[in-house]
């Protein structure tokens, strides 16, 4: 029994894939018809042959024609006789006015287009006199031409001309070979005004009594409500209904109960396409009842009725296709989004994976850098060869040497080339007494280590630039690793939900009677929200931030500032703000500085630099010795700095790539301190970083306290390490950075660093440009007036974030 079920359901399951199968081969087929071999088009040709205004003007057919030779030339014959069988449907006379019409503008591309045939103007003027002349000379056969019939030629001839560029624009999507996702607005008026034309050609059409024109009308409004909403739906319900009303003053009516059925169509497409077609039968019923004595009510709810039937069993799947090439839609939008976000995801992961090649050539690097260091036995064992080739491959000892007694020979060779290279006198003597003992050529080899040592010296300086440069570059590409994994991972971050706090900010501006255009919150991280909204105003008057922005601050327990606002001179109508946490902590600074004997070039240069959100640097540097090559040292070294720390990379890293940059570039002595305050406004706290720098003050109520640390100067040695001196700060704090010529220069019979000291605890002010300014000058008073050294003084204070504005509880109100 179980397997006669499961026989059953394995042949239930192959003929619904059977089914499948069958239906998309009949998908293909179809699209292959239509679109691949023009079927399309050609059902298009016969009703835009068939379409008239005004009871004599056909502008469409001639328009089409000469798109269809530009565009699509392989179809160009058998749209030409499709447009001639919808003209002749009509009457005779429209199709000999198309057909001389359509001869004349082939003659014209044949002679002018073909070399031409990309050109625009060419084409609006072949159609032009095409239709004018063609039509002219129908006219003038048939009857002597009057001004009335000139006026209709000139008319017909300039909307064919115009039709042109509309059809330009609608018939890549006639053929599948648009390339766009999205519409532009021109396009989709092209679209509509090519539509509206078929439906003209379908008027006049009947099937027992129901007129095709008018149902395809109905239908193509309430699909464009559905899709698009009621702006849309109305404004295309005014175009469809104006050209029917071209085409017979007997459809007057339809203008108004078109755009009444795409305003309630719109209206109610929340309620999906029962409410669509409910906003159909509305206005079709209070218009035909305000028409009864002209046109049947029971006509007009019978075209309503199969409309709607028809949008009902049109598949959603397909409207929402639709609607994503529909500028403004919801499906749009989201296909947009989905777009980005592909396009994000994508370029994420190729981010990280150059992200995982630089940290494999970082690796391979490092590696080399550890694989040197087994090779130092290598190059001394090459070192003693070249030595002995010189010496023992001569000598008849050399087997009893280097076989018999290789390990007291090696070892003592070995030993003496450590003391010649330490210039250990006593140390090669005692290795020389030694080879004595079982060498023959002592003297000779003692002659050629000294001879070679100067080579193995140099070869091993070489290796070891390289093993610097290596090193360098691994450090470099390490950085460069982490910066683009910590840009990919900011590149995933996707915007989160949050609800609640979007319910209360609604709440909040609705109890402010503000208007709400657009709200998205991104973040409502402590230290990190970001909130993005659109108000309506009619008079602005900076409610963004004296009421909005405290009153978030009340919600999310935190201060928040507007950090921007567009537009910012405009009194009234739509404003976008974005609101941001506030930094828990400000900088203040100021900075005196002088050039040795007032010159107008210092050997010292300054720096302050802002990155990110909450995190500030500081950084004095000073060039080796006065003038324009220091001041050149000192810049670069900022230079270098500011470009490294604002791409992203660790403070650290920086300072180490700065100093192998500078000791690698040249061989000349050229060295700079570098001292690099890294403050944290968030936490808060600050990172001391000095390299050749004298020491700074951190000057607060309780007392003034030094930070030193202990390293040479850029560029001296090829490799260090950078030990930060972590310090928290408070509110009100006060760092105090200089260059050594202030401390240098003071001439004070105390300790320089005490007298320093205590001009600190005895300053009046807090302010740090008065601060910068009174130890520059107290340190140019105490040597009698005489600046002896670039002197430099930074000075920042850390005061607590106050909003202008104070936030209040959203419940007191």
């Amino acid at each position: 029994m179980d397997m006669l079920t499961k026989i059953g359901e394995i042949t239930a399951e192959s003929k619904f894939q059977r089914i499948y199968q069958s239906f998309n081969g009949l998908k293909q087929w179809l699209f292959q018809v239509l679109f691949e071999k023009g079927w399309l088009i050609m059902m298009i040709s016969f009703f835009l042959g068939r379409a008239v205004i005004l009871t004599s003007l056909s502008p469409f057919a001639l328009a089409f024609l000469a798109t269809t030779i530009v565009v699509k030339r392989g179809l160009a014959f058998r749209v030409f006789l499709f447009l001639m069988a919808g003209a002749v449907s009509i009457n005779t006379l429209q199709g000999l006015a198309l057909l001389s019409s359509g001869l004349l503008f082939l003659f014209f591309y044949k002679w002018f287009l073909s070399k031409a045939p990309h050109k625009t103007s060419l084409l609006i003027t072949g159609t032009l006199l095409s239709s004018f002349i063609g039509r002219g000379a129908v006219l003038a056969v048939q009857d002597q031409l009057v001004i009335y019939d000139v006026a209709i030629l000139t008319i017909e001839a300039v909307l064919s001309a115009f039709l042109v560029m509309i059809f330009l624009q609608s018939y890549p999507f006639l053929i599948n070979d648009f390339r766009s996702r999205n519409l532009r607005i021109e396009e989709v008026i092209c679209i509509v005004i090519l539509s509206t034309a078929i439906l003209s050609g379908l008027v006049g059409l009947t099937v027992s009594g129901v007129e095709l024109g008018l149902v395809g009308s109905k239908y193509f409004v309430i699909v464009s409500a559905f899709i698009a909403g009621a702006t849309v739906g109305s404004a295309i319900g005014v175009i469809v209904g104006l050209m029917l009303s071209l085409v017979s003053t007997f459809h007057l009516y339809q203008l108004s109960l078109l755009a009444l059925a795409g305003l309630l169509g719109g209206l109610l497409k929340s309620t999906n396409k029962l409410g669509v077609s409910s906003g159909l039968f509305i206005a079709s019923f209070l218009i035909g009842f305000y028409h009864v004595d002209t046109v049947s009510l029971l006509q007009i709810m019978t075209e309503s009725a199969l409309a709607a039937g028809l949008l009902l069993v049109t598949p959603n799947r397909w409207l929402k296709k639709i609607a994503t090439f529909v500028p403004g839609t919801e499906e749009s939008k989201e296909e947009n989004d989905e777009y980005i976000q592909r396009v994000r995801n994508a370029t994420a992961e190729r981010v990280e994976r150059f992200s995982e090649m630089f940290q494999v050539l970082s690796h391979s690097f490092d590696y080399f850098n550890q694989e040197g260091k087994q090779l130092e036995t290598s190059e001394v064992d090459e070192y003693l060869s070249r030595v002995t080739e010189k010496t023992c491959q001569t000598c008849l000892k050399k087997h009893s040497c280097w076989v018999n007694n290789f390990d007291r020979t090696y070892p003592v060779l070995q030993q003496t080339m450590q003391a010649i290279e330490q210039n250990d006198s006593s140390g090669a003597n005692l290795q020389a007494s030694k080879l004595k003992k079982f060498c023959v050529k002592s003297e000779q080899v003692m002659d050629q280590m000294r001879y070679e040592l100067s080579y193995y010296q140099a070869n091993k300086r070489l290796k070891e630039q390289v093993k610097e440069s290596r090193k360098f570059v691994s450090e470099q590409l390490n950085g460069v690793s982490e910066v683009m994994n910590n840009f990919a991972k900011e590149m995933l971050k996707e915007r989160q939900e949050h609800d609640w706090h979007e319910a209360e900010v609604r709440k909040m501006l609705n109890g402010l009677s503000i208007e709400i255009e657009h709200l998205e919150i991104y973040s409502i991280d402590k230290g990190n929200v970001d909130i993005e909204m659109t108000l309506y105003f009619q008079h602005y008057h900076g409610e963004a931030e004296k009421i909005i922005a405290p009153m978030l601050s009340d919600l999310l327990s935190e201060i928040i500032q507007v950090e921007y606002e567009n537009p910012k001179d405009q009194r009234g109508g739509s404003r976008t703000f974005i609101f941001s946490s506030i930094k828990r902590y400000q900088l203040t600074t100021g900075v005196a500085h002088a050039a040795k004997n007032g010159n107008f070039l210092s050997g010292d240069s300054y720096l302050m630099l802002e990155l990110g959100k909450s995190r500030f640097a500081l950084a004095i540097s000073d060039g080796m010795g006065n003038g324009e090559r220091a001041y050149l040292e000192s810049s670069d070294t900022l230079r270098l700095l500011k470009q490294i720390l604002q791409s992203g990379i660790h403070e650290q890293v920086a300072i180490q790539s700065i100093n192998s940059i500078l000791s690698l570039r040249t061989s000349d002595e050229i060295y700079a301190t570098l001292d690099l305050t890294i403050i944290d406004l968030q936490q808060p706290y600050a990172n001391f970083l000095k390299i050749g720098a004298t020491v700074s003050y951190i000057v607060r109520p309780g007392g003034v306290y030094t930070v030193e640390s202990s390293n040479l100067p850029i560029g001296i040695l090829d490799e260090f390490d950078v030990d930060p001196v972590h310090q928290p700060v408070k509110d009100g704090d006060i760092i105090v950075m200089l260059s050594d010529g202030i401390l240098e220069t003071a001439n004070t019979i105390e300790n320089r660093e005490v007298w320093l000291k205590r001009k600190l605890r005895e300053m009046e002010t807090d302010h740090p440009q008065e601060i910068a300014d009174l130890i520059l000058e107290e340190a140019i008073r105490s040597n009698n007036g005489e600046i002896t050294d670039d002197m430099t003084v930074l000075v920042a204070k850390i005061n607590k974030s106050k909003p202008k504005w104070a936030s209040f509880s959203i419940g007191s109100r």
